[in-house]
Order: C-alpha cells, then structure tokens, then sequence
C-alpha cells in the first residue's frame, strides 16, 4: 500500500475506532436510555397515530429529568442528535394530518428544546413560538433552556416585524417570572435592556428582589450609551418609589440631576425623619430646594440643606478624635528629620517659603477655626510676605474658619480696613472662602463682597469676584450671576484685565455649574466672540471656555449648541475652546467615543519646519513666515492637547475600568508625546485618584517629579498632593519629605513640594477633595468645578501659580468634605453606636445576601471612612434611614429588636 492511501485511510479507521470505542464506553444503563429514545423515534414514524402523544411524552419527560440542571450536555440531547433532522420531518408530517393540535405542540415544543444543541439560527426560537400558548411552564424544560431563548429573542429582536415582537412578548412574559424566581435577575434585566423594554420589568419585581435589581441597573449605567443608561436610572428609580425606598430614588434622581424630579420625591415623602435624611443627601450635593415656610420642621430641614451643621458637627468628630490643636507648617514638613548638612532655609528665597507656608497652614487646619500663625497676631505674619504673597496669606483664614459663616466672618474683618490692597484683597476673597458650601439667609458673603466687583482695583475685584464664586459654587443665583456679569458689560469703563474677566468667567462657570444657564452662557459665549486674536492669547483667556464648559458640565448632549456656536472663532483659540466645552459636558461619564476622540487628538502632531537652503531673501522671508505660522500652528495644538490629556481623566474618573484603561494610555503619552503632553499627564492622573494614593500612580508620579522639564517636574509634584490629600498617608508624606531635600535648592520645586505637603495632611487627615461620594456612585458637579479650576491653572504653571495667581489653589475649598460618618436620631440628637468599617466588596449579580465588606474593624460612631471603604450597623437596636452610610445618617429604633 502506498504512502499516500495510508494516510488517507487512517482519518477513517479513526473515526471507527472512536465510534467503536464510544459504543463500548456506554454504560447499561445509558444504552437502555438509548434504545429507548430510538424506540420512541421509531414509534413517531409509524402510521399508528394514537401512539405518537404517549411517546412524545414519554421522550418529554426523559429529557426533562435530565435538563434541569445542565454541567454537561445532557445524555438524551446526545442520543437524540441523528434524529434532529427526522423530527423536524415528524413535525411537518403532524401538521399536515393530524388533528390534535396538542400532540403537534408537544412536538414543536422538543424539537425547540433539541434545537439548543443542534439547532442553527433561530430554530429554537421558532419552534418554541409554534406551541406559545401552550400551557406547559417554560422553565420545566430547565434553566439554560431559557438563556438559550432569551439569546435568540435578543440576537433577532432588531429585524422582527411588529406582529412578530407581539408574539415575542408574550414567551418574555413567561420568561421574566421565571428568572425572577430563580436568582437569575440580571438575565431578565439583560433580555429587558436588549429589547428596550425595561418598563415591563416593574411588574414582575417583588420586595426581596428589588435590591439586587436596583444594583445590577446601576452597576450597567457606565457601560452603556446616552440616552440607554438614563434609561435604566429612571426604571431603577420607578422600582425605587415603588417600595417607598425615597432615599434610593433620591440618589438615583440626583444620578439623572434632574432637579424637578428631585422636588417631587422631596415633597412626596411623608415621614418627616426620612425627609431629614434626604436633606442631608441633598445638601452634601449642594443642592437648595426652596420649602414653603409653614411645612412641618421647617426650620430644621433648611438648616440641613444649608449645611449650616457642618462646622459644628466636624469640630464635634475633631474633638473626638482629640485632634483640636493646631498644626504649624513644620510640624507637616518634619524638617528636623532631613539629614542635609545645610541650615534649613539658608539657601531659599524666603517670600517664596512664607507663601507656601500660608498655604500649608490653611490646608492642615481647614475648618479647624484656630491655628499658630494668623489667628494671634496675623498682620505680624502677613507682613512677612511679598505683595501677592499677602493676598493669599490673608485669604488662608478663610480655610482655617471653612464653613463657620457665623463666627468665621469676624476674625477676617478687620483685614478689610488694611492699608495694604492685597491684604483687602486676601480678606475679600477669605470671605468667600468661609461662606464655600454653606447657605446663609442673611447672605453676608453677597453684602460684603458686591461693592468691590466693579472696584477701580484690580486687584480688590480678583477677591471679590472669586470669592463670590466660591461662596456661591453651584447654587445658580440669579443675583450674584447678574452682578459678575456686570464685569464683562462695564468692561471699557472700568478697564477690565484679561485677569480679572478670566477670574470673572470662571466664577460665572462655578456658580451656574451643570445648569445650562442660557444667560451666563449668553454672556461668556459674547465675550470670546468679542475678544481680539492677541487677548485670546493670553494666558489667562482659557478661563473663558472653561467657564462656559463648567455650565454644561456633566449634561452631555446639551451643550452640543454652545460647541457648534464656538466654530466661528479664530482657530488659533477655536480648537482648545471647543474641546474644554466638550470635556465638561461629558465629564465623569466614562464615555469611551469622545475618550477615544481625544487619544486621536494627543496624537497628532506638527513636524517643525525645515529651513530654506536657497539664499535668496524674498525666500529667506517665506521661509521664516512658514517657520513663525508653525510654530503658531504647534503652540495653538499644544493648548488645546493639553486641554485634551485632562478630558481623558476627566470623563474617565468615574468609572473603575475606565480610570485603568486612562492609566495605561497616559503611560504611552508620557513617553512618546510633544512636552504640552507631557506636562498635562500629572494633572490628569492626579485627577483620575483624588483623595485615593494608589501606589502605581504614587510610583509614576514620584518618578517624574524629578524630571529635567521643570513644568513636568512642577505638576508631578503637585499631582502626588492631589492624590493623597487629606489621607496622611505616610509612605507619600516620606516621598514629599525626601523631595523637598533634593529641591532645597530649587525655590518653584520646593514651593511644590510645600504645597503638596499641605495637602497630603488636609484637614489633618479628615477631609477629602474626591468629587465622588455615597459610594463612589455619586459625582459633585462643584466639586469637579473647583478642581478643574485648579487643574487649568496648572496648565500654564510658571505664569500662573508660580506667578501672582496662586490664589487659585483656592478654588480647591469647594472639592474639601469631611470624610466621617456621623450617626443621629430621628430628633437630630447624637446617636453614638458600634459600626463594622471595611473594605467595600462589589455585590453586584450575586445571589442570597452576600457580605458587602471585607476585612472590618468595629467603631462607634463617629468615624473616618477611607477611600474605598463602607460601613454598616453592628448592632440591630437601629435601623439605618439610607442604605449607605456615609456622612450624616439618622437611625431608627428597630421594633423587632430584642436585647
């Protein structure tokens, strides 16, 4: 035998010997289970019609045993393989000839079944619709049965016709139920999603399937397109008031920010301690409903929504934790512990090492009310400073006094009455500073700060105008709005500075952040049109889109007018405008188009201009025309990729994956991109893990914060602060201390490394700048607003904050919260009880009640909570009122509770 016939003849005795061997392989009692369905095969061929029923049932049932948990391929679907193709011609035969409709049925209704392992396209499906109004239940035939047609619905639900999608609705009908009461909520909500249908998912929920659910539509928000995912939040939030859980339904509308939504589940609630609760979730939003006056508990509801609490309640939570005294700039800089042979400060400009020991001592004592250095003899020290230096030096008490409207506004007033302008100004701005995230009735920011907006000083006007901004972040005032606009109408006449109408603009922007004013948008949209090609390169003219984005900041499509508005400016500003809009409309969505739009736009780039080699002038000339326009052409690019490199983080951040996947790209642009690129890099990832030291980010930054760019080397060190503020997280606080000995001798390095110092010990260690709160599932629009506020400063670095504008680290007031939790009674009296903290453990599509955190250590309340981590009750004397316990939570006596 040739070579050839052998290898053709070894596949076939292969085959053989497998079936031979597989044959032998079969136990006794499988060969009984095969003959048998071949029996009954046969049966159905035969002309004896009264015997097909009884044999379809009999192979019904063998195949039911078998399918209804399914690890394998279940051994009648093997055996019934050869007769696929058989039955199917049994079917055809049926329908022609017999009458009863049952047995027809029955037998569609296997062949349905069989179709899930043999079957091609929608055989399963088809089949199955020719017996739908059989009254056999669905899930008898098993549960992977019912996956498998929940698929075939989803996979040829597009290009049905509408009678079609009738008839499937009715076999969803049967399907929903069925997951309902078989744990398997996420595959009903899945099929529910694919057909767009989630509005028949409501009556199918019961009680104890509500919170899983709820969850899995919330877990699937980042992961699917507008308008899809607000879809989901409104079906979660309609289940939500369904079983009257308002506190849920609160959070979803404040997801969806819609604020008419948000009064109607304010007013709709009844009980007056639930109604407690939802003030204290709307006033962490910082979000002011207008109540009328004579409701019930009037007076106790506005005082939350205010957050006139809160500086009560976080001096109560410090002397809890004994943490009352105050902290000097050295104590934070630790500067007995460097082993440098230098005297400290021997070498260092010392404006510069005073200002940033302002900043220092108005970060570590944020909202403490007392500290060291302004509060005993502040002229003493403020005198110590250059004249910039003063504004921000007095401008500090406005953090050391954060949130204390009634006591805090006298330490500062007498600063008003200075000499010294910047001294005026700093208290101006301290003003603002103390009035950030805390409503008042008598409105004493407004009263202070209104006569200097249109000063004849500038400097007075930065003050006013920015802590008006402040003290008025996100509450859409119509008044203070009115009154900063006046800046930009009474420009001639008052000579207004590029400075003070970008301070102005952004002020506008954090007032009426994600309201889509059309009036502010009006204005701020006229002056960019307005402004000539030379002023809108000025280093302060980014101010004016970003204001304008931060109006639209988080509504997406809505601002899609403003950016096809902003296409009629010059190009040289057009791009970076229409870019910071977009970023702001998306921010915190994790929308992976527009973060692909903006990789595509860090990757462009402009090849420098080669130089002419003839010697002729009229050459020479053109040649340096196209050198100069190039190098327009590469600044202008390098603005708006700036702008770009922060957008990636900034509609990334809210979302985990996401937030790795921007990790990743910013490793590529840190390495391989143009030096604007470069600088913006530790922005952004300071931006994606604020508030959160995660160590691979802590190890780049580290890493670039020695590098031979100084602007890079600037924003890195910074970025290491922002990520670790208010968390004294020791291995940074040693990196920032071994830092400020290898920039001893660098003064902008070494102001850096100040500031960063001051923000790892925030608070001492008790506030947060995270824009995220209730479980990382909740975004603060001011919060963003005061970051990215910051965050473009830093874009032009060495002008800016390096500058005279380092005031605006100031805009970070409106980012810092406490992170504690503070438990209450229903009367708002202090409820001090055990509570289990731990690392938070995602729940999401598991069955039963699993355990929501890992690795906890029991406290009474109140507590710090750490980035990451949840708490909940150890003790069932109390019912929680919200189901994340975070911030301020009332509790109830549980009735059932037995001691």
């Amino acid at each position: 035998m040739s070579t050839a016939e052998k290898i053709e003849e070894t596949p076939l005795k292969g085959k053989t010997k497998e079936k031979e061997e597989e044959k032998a392989e079969l136990s006794d009692e499988d060969k009984q289970l095969q003959d048998e369905l071949n029996m009954l095969v046969e049966r159905l061929q035969e002309p004896a019609t009264e015997l097909y029923h009884p044999a379809l049932e009999a192979m019904a049932k063998l195949i039911k045993a078998s399918t209804t948990s399914m690890t394998s391929v279940p051994k009648p679907l093997k055996f019934m393989r050869p007769h696929f193709e058989t039955m199917k011609e049994i079917h055809k035969t049926m329908t022609a000839t017999l009458k009863d409709k049952n047995t027809t049925k029955l037998c569609a209704e296997i062949i349905s079944v069989l179709a899930m392992t043999m079957g091609t396209g929608k055989e399963c499906l088809v089949y199955r619709l020719l017996c739908d109004d059989s009254n056999e239940n669905i899930g008898d035939w098993g549960h992977e049965y019912v996956r498998h047609l929940s698929g075939e619905i989803a996979s040829n639900w597009p290009e049905t016709t509408e009678d079609f999608k009738k008839r499937l609705i009715c076999l969803i009908h049967q399907i929903i139920p069925y997951n309902m009461a078989h744990n398997a909520e996420a595959e009903a909500c899945d099929l529910l999603m694919e057909i767009e249908r989630l509005d028949l998912l409501e009556a199918y929920v019961d009680e104890s399937a509500y919170p899983r659910v709820c969850l899995y539509l919330q877990s699937c928000v980042p992961y699917v397109p507008e308008p899809e995912n607000i879809s989901l939040l409104k079906c979660a939030l309609n289940l939500s008031r369904k079983f009257n859980m308002h506190t849920q339904a609160m959070r979803l509308a404040l997801m969806i920010n819609d604020m008419q939504l948000i009064q109607d589940i304010f007013t709709s609630c009844n009980d007056l301690a639930i109604q407690k609760q939802l003030a204290f979730m709307l006033g962490r939003q910082q979000i002011f409903l207008e109540l009328p006056e004579g409701s019930n508990d009037y007076d106790d509801l506005v005082e939350i929504m205010s957050n006139s609490h809160l500086n009560n309640h976080f001096l109560n939570l410090a002397r809890e934790l004994d943490i009352m005294e105050p902290k000097t700039p050295e104590d934070v800089y630790k500067s007995h512990l460097d082993n440098s042979r230098t005297p400290f400060g021997s070498q260092i400009d010392s404006a510069r090492q005073n200002l940033a020991a302002s900043f220092v001592n108005g970060f570590v004592n944020a909202g403490f009310g007392q500290d060291k250095l302004l509060m005993e003899d502040g002229n003493k020290w403020l005198y110590k400073n250059k004249e910039h230096g003063m504004l921000s030096a007095t401008a500090s008490l406005g953090l050391i006094l954060l949130w204390d409207v009634d006591g805090g506004l006298t330490p500062i007033d007498k600063y008003l009455y200075s000499n010294e302008d910047y001294i005026k100004s700093g208290a101006l701005l301290a003003c603002g500073i103390v009035n950030c995230g805390v409503r008042n009735e008598v409105d004493p920011a407004l009263a202070l700060l209104s006569d200097y907006v249109l000063h004849q000083n500038s400097t007075m006007r930065i003050g006013a105008i920015l802590g008006l901004g402040l003290a008025y972040a996100g509450s859409n005032r119509s008044v203070v709005l009115e009154l900063i606009g006046s800046v930009f109408s009474s420009e001639r006449r008052t000579g207004s500075t590029m400075e003070v109408m970008g301070i102005a603009a952004l002020s506008l922007g954090m007032i009426a952040v994600g309201s889509c004013n059309s009036e502010v948008t009006e204005v701020l949209l006229q002056t960019i049109m307005d402004r000539s090609e030379l002023e809108l390169k000025d280093t302060y003219a980014r101010f004016l889109p970003l204001g304008l984005g931060l109006v639209y900041l988080g509504r997406q499509e809505a601002a899609e007018a403003v950016i096809a508005a902003l296409e009629i400016i010059q190009e040289p500003f057009r791009s970076m405008a229409t870019t910071m809009v977009e970023i702001c409309a998306y921010a915190g969505t994790g929308n992976v188009l527009k973060i692909q739009q903006l990789l595509h736009l860090c990757s462009e780039h402009y090849e420098p201009a080669s130089e002419s080699e003839s010697s002729s002038s009229s050459k020479k000339d053109a040649a340096a025309a196209a050198q100069k326009e190039k190098e327009d052409k590469e600044k202008d690019l390098s603005a708006c990729q700036s702008v770009a490199v922060l957008g990636i983080a900034l509609i990334a951040m809210g979302e985990e994956i996401g937030s790795e996947m921007a990790f990743r790209s910013f490793g590529n642009l840190l390495r391989y991109c143009e030096p604007c690129i470069r600088r913006a890099v530790p922005l952004a990832l300071g931006l994606i893990s604020v508030s959160n030291p995660k160590l691979n980010i802590l190890d780049t930054l580290s890493k670039f914060s020695h590098d031979s760019d100084a602007e890079v080397a600037h924003n890195s060190i910074f970025a290491m602060g922002l990520v670790g503020a208010g968390t004294n997280n020791a291995r940074l606080a040693a990196m920032l201390r071994q830092l400020a000995q290898y920039h001893a001798k660098d003064p902008n390095n070494l102001f850096m490394v100040r500031i960063a110092q001051g923000l790892t010990h925030l608070g001492k260690g008790t506030l947060t700048l995270s824009p995220y709160h209730s479980d990382r599932q909740l975004m603060s629009p001011v919060a963003v607003a005061g970051l990215m506020a910051t965050l473009v400063s830093f874009m032009d670095v060495k002008n800016i904050i390096l500058g005279k504008s380092h005031y605006l680290l100031y805009t970070m007031a409106t980012a810092m919260q406490p992170r504690m939790l503070i438990t209450f009674t229903e009367d708002l009296s202090p409820c001090p009880v055990p509570v289990r903290v731990g690392m938070a453990v995602d729940v999401v599509g598991q069955a039963g009640k699993p355990k929501t955190i890992t690795g906890f250590q029991t406290h009474t309340t109140p507590v710090l909570l750490a980035m990451g981590e949840r708490a909940e009750l150890a003790t069932e004397e109390y019912i929680s009122l919200t189901p994340i316990m975070e911030g301020f939570c009332i509790l109830r006596k549980n009735p059932n509770y037995v001691p």
